[in-house]
């Protein structure tokens, strides 16, 4: 992945994308380079969370905390673009490191930016969403030209946060997810369909049927092995 290079409007991943990627490369591929798209009730229940959090423009302020909801995020670098969901900021004291914290049109002092993602269901045993979270962070960094060291995931069926370190293991799989994405939107082609566990959770199962084609695969592979052995 070539990180000197500033990427133009028309170049630009989506950001939620990672998430899809991370999950499955064949289900992103369909949705963000096939432009195929199915609803179940997951994916509607996680339409609904998002609802309550976007409110595009709007920033409260509680006390020395301010919310900003649906912020609009990019980076030339990653070439990523997208939105967040919340984004706090808290304001900065004498202990917060220098580089950690920005200064905001019409705010006085400094402020701590704090990403905030809203996810349906409970965490999940894969980084899926650690990933978008701390792909957000890092559109963040390069557009207040801050460090931002942590964010939190808010899931619906627990109704509470997961406090997420954007540690730098964490940021190199984001890089090489994006990597991934990369190429395969740059080759305009779709990953192959290999049938595993998460499938049935999957909302483009039927579009993508990875039963019928993996079945094909493996026959097509064990007739081929078949006759190299004759041979």
């Amino acid at each position: 992945m070539n990180e000197s290079r500033l990427y133009e409007d028309d170049e630009l991943l989506m950001l939620s994308g990672l998430q899809h990627y991370s999950f499955c490369s064949r289900q992103w591929a369909l949705i963000h380079i096939e432009q195929q798209w199915e609803e179940n009730i997951k994916t509607y229940e996680g339409q609904l969370l998002h609802k309550r959090a976007d409110n595009p423009g709007l920033t409260e302020k509680r006390g020395s905390l301010l919310i900003s909801r649906a912020m609009p995020l990019v980076s030339r670098r990653l070439g990523l673009s997208g939105k967040s969901d919340v984004v706090e900021f808290h304001a900065a004291d004498e202990s917060t490191p220098h580089g950690y914290c920005t200064r905001l049109a019409g705010r006085r002092g400094m402020w701590v930016p704090f990403p905030v993602e809203y996810k349906r269901g409970k965490p999940k045993p894969d980084d899926w969403d650690e990933v978008q979270l701390c792909a957000q962070a890092i559109c963040l960094e390069e557009m207040l030209d801050v460090t931002i060291a942590e964010g939190a995931l808010f899931y619906g069926e627990k109704e509470r946060r997961v406090e997420v370190l954007f540690t730098e293991s964490l940021r190199s799989r984001v890089l090489a997810y994006l990597s991934g994405m990369r190429e395969w939107f740059e080759r305009g082609e779709t990953p192959a369909a290999r049938y595993r566990s998460g499938c049935k959770s999957c909302s483009l199962i039927d579009i993508c049927l990875p039963r019928m084609k993996t079945s094909s695969v493996d026959h097509y592979f064990n007739t081929y092995m078949e006759w190299e052995t004759d041979d």
